[in-house]
């Protein structure tokens, strides 16, 4: 299967679609440039785990993998939905862009996680723009070959269809958590995130890989008002972030405060 590629600079301020003009002067996007990557993900891999082995060679058979950098855009918000693409490996930001200019961190896709499959279902322009935050390795699969797969494969519909069902929840989290003050706001974050985290002496160790600047995306507020409440968090004892580890010193206090 061939998919066209092309070049396309990294920006997030006017989140503009890869564009070229055919021979007959009429614009049409593309995808962003990859590197091709012809390493098929094996029938065991435990990312598709629900899926059966005939599936998933169905599924390597119509999908390109390729690779992309640190900061690259894998597709923008308002870019045709071409087809949908599934993370293999790194991390991804799925951001919008409110009315004021403000970039709202939707969700942190990891691997597995299936982006844009939303829009190629609702046959509409995609509803957000995806920027890798490590480099990252993912399978395209192209709209038709996708919907013609899933006919086909009944078992691959059905974890799709959850699949959707997750983002859809997800969004309604999204919704929840930017109502009622940035503490609470903040607060009910950083609880979220104690759930990938050890507990080691009552102080809960966890990984964020978030800047002040992100975490004030997640949340809808500004990176000021994020570092005032976290430095009010860390006087009264309940929790900081140190570099990239969020310690939470009192959990308790921590869930009341996401109450509040």
């Amino acid at each position: 299967m061939s998919i066209g590629l092309a070049t396309s600079e990294t920006r997030f301020g006017g989140l503009c679609p890869a564009t070229y003009s055919d021979d007959k002067g009429r614009v049409k996007h593309v995808l962003p440039s990859a590197k091709a990557d012809s390493t098929n993900v094996p029938a065991g891999n435990s990312l598709f785990s629900d899926l059966s082995e005939p599936s998933i060679r169905a599924m390597n058979e119509i999908a390109q993998v390729c690779r992309r950098p640190k900061g690259a855009i894998m597709f923008y918000e308002g870019d045709p939905a071409l087809g949908v693409y599934l993370l293999y490996e790194g991390r991804a930001n799925v951001v919008t862009v409110d009315s004021e200019g403000k970039t709202l961190i939707l969700k942190v896709a990891l691997p597995g996680d299936a982006l844009g499959v939303n829009s190629v279902f609702a046959e509409t322009l995609q509803a957000a723009t995806v920027e890798t935050v490590e480099p990252c390795r993912f399978a395209f699969i192209a709209r038709e070959d996708f919907l013609e797969f899933l006919q086909e494969h009944s078992d691959a519909c059905l974890y799709f269809a959850r699949r959707l069902g997750q983002d859809c929840q997800c969004a309604y989290d999204v919704v929840r958590s930017m109502i009622g003050p940035v503490s609470r706001r903040l607060a009910r974050f950083l609880v979220a995130c104690c759930g990938s985290g050890r507990e080691n002496k009552r102080t809960i160790r966890a990984q964020l890989f978030l800047t002040h600047e992100a975490i004030a995306q997640r949340i809808g507020c500004s990176r000021e008002t994020v570092s005032r409440v976290l430095s009010s968090f860390k006087r009264r004892g309940v929790a900081e972030l140190a570099g990239t580890t969020l310690l939470v010193h009192d959990r308790a206090a921590l869930e009341s405060l996401s109450l509040s």
